[in-house]
């Protein structure tokens, strides 16, 4: 018979476990290269302000990754990963034509 002071004493170091697990594969994702099928056809930018204006017109200056409703990484990061670009790492100061703005 298992009591509940078994199961967590089981269940909470498998928590963290798991938790230090999915970071350490989390820190290991690839950055995401301009040259990705993905990423050319949404006009990725690891710097925004080399996106191309004339073909993305609804870039606009002040609009980056670091700021946009996609991006999951912590403010001051250089990178983070994207909703996007699942399993790869965006740059903060990059844009794309999928940006949001944060609420």
């Amino acid at each position: 018979m298992t009591t509940r002071r078994t199961f967590v004493l089981k269940i909470v170091p498998a928590i963290g476990l798991a938790a230090t697990c999915s970071s350490r594969l989390f820190a290991a994702a690839p950055k995401l290269d301009e040259k990705d099928p993905m990423a050319v056809g949404l006009g990725y930018k690891e710097d925004a302000s080399k996106t191309d204006k004339a073909k993305f017109p609804r870039y606009a200056a002040g609009q980056d990754c670091a700021n946009c409703q996609q991006y999951q990484g912590k403010a001051g990061d250089a990178s983070g990963p994207c909703t996007i670009f699942a399993g790869k790492l965006v740059s903060a100061k990059g844009w794309c034509n999928a940006y949001v703005k944060k609420a």
